[in-house]
């Protein structure tokens, strides 16, 4: 069904279960989406200590 709603092949979602880091963000969103969790992105964009850290970095060396 899930393959229905959103038009990936099952080898897709699968990845996207799994987690592969390979699949696009927008193949993950769209699926959040169809299951109603895309508010969860938000969430999860929001919490990413190791992403906020990087991102901290990147304008501390910019601002030498």
């Amino acid at each position: 069904m899930l393959c229905e709603r959103t038009g990936f092949d099952h080898k897709t979602v699968n990845k996207v279960f799994a987690g592969d880091p390979g699949v696009a963000i927008g193949t993950y969103l769209k699926i959040m989406a169809v299951m109603g969790m895309e508010n969860n992105f938000s969430e999860m964009a929001a919490h990413d200590e190791l992403g906020i850290k990087l991102q901290n970095i990147k304008l501390l060396e910019g601002s030498k």
